[in-house]
């Protein structure tokens, strides 16, 4: 059997005929997150993207609060950690002062939809040079199961234990159509990580808003709809299954706004 060496562990041979392994730019630690929860999956995604464009050196992650602020736990690029709800805010500032990075927040809706929703809206307005990742459970996962601005009419959640009430709290806020419509977003998706097909696509929607950036036309949006079984009091097998029910009716997959060229 021929071997090769992996680019970034010159110290591991890799054969040739190997299917998958693991990228090397995920750290070498347990993941801490809920069993069956997306976002081990979106991680190593966007890891396996940093990995194939080769571009290591020159990436910068932004971690707000919620679960996402564990991304620096396991991802191997740079990550800042911003306050609660400013990822865009400080990802606009790194990627003005650094051009040629290419600069990622990584968000969950209760940072970029709730206490964020201002400075993702004027980043994506303004056009910044950055890829946004939004990871939406309808929930607000890591601080006990609250509504969130994305929680579906109806949804029980831990402030709303009988079902969002629409008189009372509004209806769900569905960002990714929201900020397809301003001029500054160039590349807009919704996809999702529960079935391999479906973490096919969402790898190829990571890997082509990462590649855009080299064209500075703006910012790339990615919503990710995963599940929160922990805070949706279900087994993961049951949460996916709620999702595909209730989820993807009210926020469909699928690419919202993609470049004219």
């Amino acid at each position: 059997m021929s071997f090769e060496t992996h680019k970034f562990n010159s110290h591991i041979a890799v054969p040739e005929n190997l299917v998958y392994a693991k990228t090397p730019l995920m750290n070498d630690k347990p993941l801490s997150y809920c069993p069956g929860c997306g976002h081990g999956t979106i991680h190593r995604l966007i890891m396996e993207t940093v990995e194939e464009l080769d571009i290591l050196e020159d990436t910068i992650g932004i971690a707000p609060v919620g679960c996402s602020v564990l991304a620096y736990e396991f991802m191997g690029t740079d990550v800042q950690q911003a306050a609660h709800g400013r990822a865009c805010a400080l990802a606009t500032g790194i990627s003005r002062l650094y051009p040629d990075k290419y600069v990622f927040t990584y968000q969950g809706d209760g940072d970029l939809a709730a206490i964020g929703t201002a400075e993702t809206i004027h980043a994506c307005n303004r056009g910044e040079n950055i890829v946004i990742i939004f990871v939406n459970n309808g929930i607000y996962g890591m601080t006990g199961g609250q509504m969130a601005p994305t929680t579906l009419p109806g949804m029980k959640t831990s402030t709303s234990p009988f079902g969002r009430e629409q008189k009372d709290a509004g209806y769900p806020l569905k960002m990714t159509e929201l900020v397809a419509h301003l001029p500054g977003t160039y590349y807009v998706t919704r996809q999702s990580v529960h079935t391999p097909v479906n973490v096919r696509k969402a790898k190829k929607a990571i890997k082509k808003a990462f590649e855009l950036t080299r064209h500075k036309k703006g910012v790339s949006f990615v919503e990710l709809v995963s599940n929160c079984n922990s805070g949706w009091k279900m087994t993961p097998v049951d949460a996916n299954k709620w999702m595909e029910e209730n989820m993807f009716p009210f926020y469909p997959l699928g690419d919202i706004k993609v470049p004219s060229k």
